[in-house]
């Protein structure tokens, strides 16, 4: 059992309880923060109290957070896109619509529940919902990704990650015409204050976030790039080109509502990966091409350029 406590300042008065925990409290649903309510694991000043309850200065919360169940991680027999396997790395082409690891309310289907079923051993630094994860793509993000064999791979790589020392080019086709044919965002990437499920660019309690892009073709009003990541923020390319004004196609959260091609998602592929290999200390690099369904948006394009 977690215990926490907040003091509540002037600031913070008069936010709702639910509200006020699922911002302060990482990792955390304001569903679940309101069932924990209900359930009398949370306190102001020591006195059950109702989910739309109107903070106060003064107010003292004392939450109790139960411990996590224990879940079993089931493999499963699913197709990969295995591009490269050793003793030490596997790396695979992700689809999109494949979510890199299990979690609340997404325990199937996943990488790791088809990495369980491939391989005989996957590193444990990551524990058992994360076997053998040094990073990840989102959802519906395509393309490369390297999952490690041991903890020695495990750590090497993420070394490698933190002195941001790793290869990582993505393309993405992106709304209107970018007028600079290169540039470099570097910005703090934080938890949106308005929606903590999204992140955004924020002046104040966020990460350092630095991404370079180049652009590979323009089109009448759409511009497809190379974006190369210096840092790994959760969302980064995604947040970056929604704050220069030009969100990438077929994302919703950070772009247009309503989109101009049935995409299933971003238009976003994680292409080149290259690191110094774990056993080797060799540089290696692995490609993935882009995926049919973005080539085919990009043929659209092209047959909608004028012909000069």
């Amino acid at each position: 059992m977690e215990g926490l406590e907040f003091n509540i300042n002037q600031i913070e008065e008069g936010k709702r309880l639910d509200t006020y925990l699922s911002e302060n409290i990482e990792g955390y649903s304001r569903t679940y923060m309101q069932k924990l309510i209900d359930e009398h694991a949370v306190l102001v000043n020591q006195k059950h109290i109702k989910t739309n309850y109107k903070l106060k200065a003064g107010d003292l919360i004392s939450v109790s957070i139960p411990e996590p169940v224990p879940l079993e991680v089931e493999a499963e027999k699913i197709d990969l896109d295995i591009v490269f396997e050793d003793d030490d790395i596997v790396i695979i082409n992700k689809p999109q619509g494949m979510v890199v690891h299990p979690a609340h309310g997404n325990y199937s289907g996943t990488v790791v529940n088809a990495l369980l079923e491939h391989c005989d051993n996957l590193s444990g630094i990551n524990g058992v919902m994360r076997p053998g994860i040094v990073h990840r793509i989102d959802k519906d993000t395509s393309g490369i990704i390297v999952i490690a064999k041991t903890n020695e791979a495990h750590m090497s790589l993420s070394e490698q990650l933190k002195e941001h020392t790793i290869t990582r080019k993505y393309n993405a086709l992106l709304e209107g015409c970018v007028k600079s044919s290169s540039g470099r965002i570097e910005t703090l990437i934080g938890r949106n204050p308005s929606d903590r499920k999204k992140m955004a660019v924020v002046d104040r309690n966020g990460k350092n976030a630095v991404t370079h892009f180049k652009v590979i073709e323009s089109f009448d009003k759409n511009t497809l790039i190379e974006a190369q990541l210096e840092t790994g923020r959760t969302h980064q390319i995604r947040v970056h080109m929604a704050h220069i004004g030009h969100p990438v196609v077929g994302d919703t959260v950070y772009g247009f509502k309503k989109q101009k091609f049935d995409t299933n998602g971003q238009l976003l592929h994680a292409r080149v990966l290259g690191f110094m290999h774990p056993r080797t200390k060799q540089y290696v690099e692995f490609e993935a091409p882009l995926p049919d369904y973005f080539e085919n948006i990009l043929r659209i394009l092209i047959q909608k350029q004028p012909q000069n």
